[in-house]
């Protein structure tokens, strides 16, 4: 698929319940991840329930599951996340600001949704966690106290964090979108090229005032 189409087409799997299912029974046991490249909780999920599904199956022979979403909706499978002997639930955050969230993440849930997300699971005894990343670059040092915070708010005693990495092809399509503002357009190429240095400071100080909240504060990569 070209770079230019992506997030224009999904595939949907419908078969994928009946083949984990089969699976589970003769696979060793081991954490089982949800999921690691495609969101499991996408609008889609909403018509085909197909994360749902896959969630029973797990809970059947109870393996460890652990999420990893942007989605608010992942709340609707509380009944069964709970249930598991091992589970985890981690939000992707990378931002505060829900405008320039709907820049880039259109079509992920909004951020104050996220984080009343994690406290209804949290609250239902599920462990949860925030991939604070890819940072974006518009966020400052005088910013991660308040952001820190927010995050224990929503029940999480773990934060996991890592830079914007642009690879072949991602900065001009990130561009595109940033160009609606030019204000934040502006803010993220400067710390993206001009100032890279600025995320190791960043960095530095959210290791400092994590350990001041009591947030474990782990680099995901």
């Amino acid at each position: 698929m070209q770079r230019e189409s992506w997030g224009d087409v999904i595939e949907v799997k419908t078969n994928i319940p009946l083949i984990l299912g089969k699976e589970l029974k003769t696979k060793k046991r081991g954490i089982v991840g949800l999921s690691t490249v495609t969101d499991p909780y996408q609008p889609p999920e909403n018509t085909y329930s197909l994360t749902r599904f896959c969630l029973e199956q797990l809970l059947h022979h109870d393996f460890p599951t652990h999420i990893q979403t942007k989605s608010a909706f992942v709340t609707r499978d509380i009944d069964l996340i709970s249930q598991f002997s091992d589970s985890q639930v981690m939000m992707s955050i990378g931002t505060l600001h829900d405008q320039e969230r709907r820049l880039l993440e259109p079509y992920a849930s909004p951020i104050p949704e996220r984080l009343n997300a994690l406290r209804k699971l949290s609250d239902a005894g599920v462990r949860t966690t925030i991939f604070f990343g890819p940072i974006y670059p518009t966020t400052t040092r005088d910013d991660v106290f308040n952001i820190l915070e927010k995050f224990k708010e929503s029940g999480v005693s773990e934060v996991w964090i890592d830079r914007l990495n642009l690879k072949p092809g991602i900065w001009e399509n990130v561009k595109k979108k940033l160009q609606q503002d030019q204000k934040t357009y502006q803010i993220f190429a400067k710390n993206m090229f001009d100032e890279k240095e600025s995320y190791q400071d960043l960095r530095k100080e959210i290791f400092r005032k994590g350990k001041n909240l009591n947030l474990r504060i782990l680099d995901a990569f």
